[in-house]
């Protein structure tokens, strides 16, 4: 009799063994699959169209539309393409000035609000988070009006004070896309930073109280070390969202003469596809995007996370 009620037992317990090896992923499951729909199938098919050449037959195709392999053709192709060359490296001087001035006054304004002496920091913070909500393109357009000669009182009143300041200029639209998105942005990474300050124990401002700090003493020895992680994060965030600026140059495009359909990397592969019907070329330069961004993030992490000596 011991030996079939151990037999029992042991099946029993390899049963519960094998539901508990498949319980995390039955719970992962809905995840993985609408990350492999959304994230993982977009990009294989991206990189298999860029390594793709379609012909067609006729003006308009209208013989029929063939596909052949390309191999690299079509990033020989990107990659000589001087506007496209040109949006990267506009792109690159845009996040060499933004990010710094985007993660500095994410900074400020966090130890701001969490200073001891704040008033109505909960107000500050809903008011500074707001733009977020508003989208990209409706603040795009809000922000087109304050730029515009004979309609942004910005511009009337600079030039009653004897100030011609075209927002919209081949030299200054750029920095005026860099407004807006400081503008739309600062408040979500604030939020960051702020939720690691109130990560910080109590115990180590009463420390540094005893050790006679001041209130900026505190925030330059112990608070900006100890939200380290989250102006990491919020640094990657806005290397990747500098990379994928797309809708404030698409509407400002209509107000200034000085954007083209090429000015940001991620305008330039859409016109690709769908202006010129050149898929091909578009999925190339989406790809070498991608891969742009991954450099740069990875290279700022790999940077960032060093040891001190």
């Amino acid at each position: 009799m011991a030996a079939p009620a151990q037999r029992a037992r042991t099946r029993r317990a390899g049963r519960v063994q094998g539901a508990q090896r498949r319980a995390p992923w039955i719970l992962l499951s809905p995840f993985l699959l609408l990350f492999l729909l959304t994230m993982v199938l977009p990009v294989v098919y991206a990189i298999g169209q860029s390594l793709t050449r379609v012909e067609r037959g006729g003006l308009l195709g209208e013989t029929g539309i063939s596909s052949s392999f390309a191999g690299l053709a079509n990033y020989q192709r990107a990659l000589a393409d001087t506007a496209f060359l040109d949006s990267v490296g506009r792109v690159l001087l845009f996040g060499l000035v933004q990010v710094p001035v985007m993660i500095v006054s994410v900074t400020v304004l966090a130890l701001l609000l969490e200073s001891a002496s704040a008033r109505w920091p909960g107000l500050f913070r809903a008011a500074y988070f707001m733009p977020y909500g508003i989208p990209g393109v409706i603040a795009s357009i809000l922000w087109s009006f304050l730029y515009l000669p004979g309609f942004s009182p910005v511009v009337a009143g600079l030039a009653r004070l004897g100030l011609d300041v075209d927002f919209l200029g081949a030299s200054t639209v750029l920095w005026s896309i860099a407004n807006i998105v400081t503008w739309t942005y600062a408040g979500y990474n604030m939020l960051i930073v702020i939720a690691q300050l109130k990560a910080i124990p109590g115990e180590v401002y009463e420390a540094a109280k005893v050790d006679g700090a001041g209130p900026l003493r505190v925030a330059w020895s112990v608070q900006l070390p100890l939200i380290r992680p989250a102006l990491v994060l919020t640094t990657v965030f806005s290397i990747i969202g500098t990379l994928q600026l797309f809708a404030e140059p698409q509407v400002l495009r209509d107000v200034s003469p000085a954007i083209d359909v090429k000015y940001t990397p991620n305008f330039a592969a859409y016109s690709s596809a769908f202006s010129y019907n050149d898929y091909g070329v578009a999925s190339a330069q989406a790809v070498l995007i991608a891969v742009a961004a991954f450099v740069l993030s990875f290279t700022f992490l790999r940077l960032t996370g060093r040891k001190e000596p």
